[in-house]
């Protein structure tokens, strides 16, 4: 089981060029993801989404790529061209005039305007993909020993709030025994009360009988055992189970929601809010579950 939160880094490089890949996730419901590259590596965006999206199932992933070269942004390129017609230039000038020409300095044909200029280096993006692809790897890595660390953590806390769980169940199906023979007498009691001695044993058994089955949870205690079952095979799962036990405590919040609305005595009901006050726990960890 892994956590949604995590932050993982990792570096590769050539000798000459160096890339660095932060990558930091977060809870979300669903698989996010955003990234950041720099100008040259615009045309790798899509394939950086796409191992993203191959190494984190669910939540917001925020990845940063950043590049380094020991060759530098700007170089230096001669127009050789432009520079022979400058040395021709004034060979043809010297002659008009009819005066001795001597070589044109080599300092002064570099001064000229255009013969030298400063350019942008672009970098062959293409072919250093290798090593953004190295660097998100290593990142990837860090951030899976870093979520599957707080992800243990998390089974351990939701097995225990689980037991919890599973404990109160076993109790409202134990002080649920016998409820209907209770009602029963309770609602002779009652009866007898108002109204004297004089009561219809075969109105009363029809009474006592729907009350007893509108108190009847076995069913929904029966299905929240399931549902407890399938939540505690899936903590042992391998693979990601977040929306998995999001569906459990739904449906585990519905079947203790209905055995609450049916609950004729206080044991009941009181284990109940237990019930709900540990599910809560369960929904809010479960929540950083990938």
């Amino acid at each position: 089981m892994n956590s949604m939160t995590g932050f993982g880094r990792g570096e590769a490089s050539n000798g000459s060029v160096s890339v660095v890949a932060e990558i930091k996730t977060v809870n979300n419901r669903f698989r996010d993801v955003q990234v950041r590259v720099p100008r040259e590596y615009y045309v790798l965006e899509p394939r950086v989404v796409q191992v993203l999206r191959e190494g984190v199932h669910r939540g917001r992933v925020e990845a940063v790529l950043r590049r380094s070269s020991v060759e530098g942004v700007t170089r230096i390129v001669p127009d050789f061209g432009l520079a022979e017609q400058y040395r021709k230039a004034v060979v043809e000038v010297a002659k008009r005039l009819q005066r001795d020409v001597a070589e044109v300095p080599l300092s002064w044909i570099l001064s000229q305007p255009g013969v030298l200029v400063a350019a942008e280096h672009e970098p062959d993006a293409l072919r250093e993909w290798d090593l953004c692809e190295l660097a998100l790897s290593s990142a990837l890595e860090d951030l899976g020993k870093m979520r599957g660390a707080e992800g243990m953590a998390l089974c351990q806390d939701l097995r225990r709030h689980l037991h919890d769980l599973m404990r109160l169940r076993a109790e409202v199906e134990a002080v649920s025994e016998g409820v209907a023979e209770r009602l029963r007498v309770k609602l002779l009691e009652r009866i007898v009360r108002l109204a004297g001695e004089r009561v219809d044993a075969y109105r009363l058994t029809q009474e006592a009988a729907i009350l007893g089955e509108k108190a009847d949870v076995s069913e929904e205690l029966a299905r929240l055992r399931s549902h407890c079952d399938q939540f505690e095979q899936a903590l042992d799962a391998d693979e990601p189970v977040g929306r998995k036990l999001d569906f459990l405590l739904q449906e585990m919040n519905r079947e203790i929601n209905t055995i609450g609305s049916k609950a004729a005595e206080h044991p009941i009901s009181a284990r109940v809010v237990e019930m709900k006050s540990v599910l809560e726990r369960m929904r809010e960890q479960a929540a950083n579950v990938e």
